[in-house]
């Protein structure tokens, strides 16, 4: 069995909405929020990181 890497989105807002981007087959659109000291959040259903575009790089 193969793991894949969760992926990563590199946004322009710190509230953002998850629902695994498959369609059916995702998971519940749940909605996260980037604290702004850490510039970064990852969903708890599919481990998707999403980056605020100013700490692109930084993380």
């Amino acid at each position: 069995m193969t793991l894949h890497a969760p992926e990563i989105k590199i946004v322009d807002k710190m509230r953002i909405a998850c629902d695994g981007s498959e369609g059916a087959l995702g998971h519940p659109r749940v909605w996260l929020q980037i604290p702004e000291q850490q510039g970064w959040v990852e969903c708890g259903y599919c481990d998707c990181k999403f980056i605020h575009k100013d700490f692109e790089g930084k993380v």
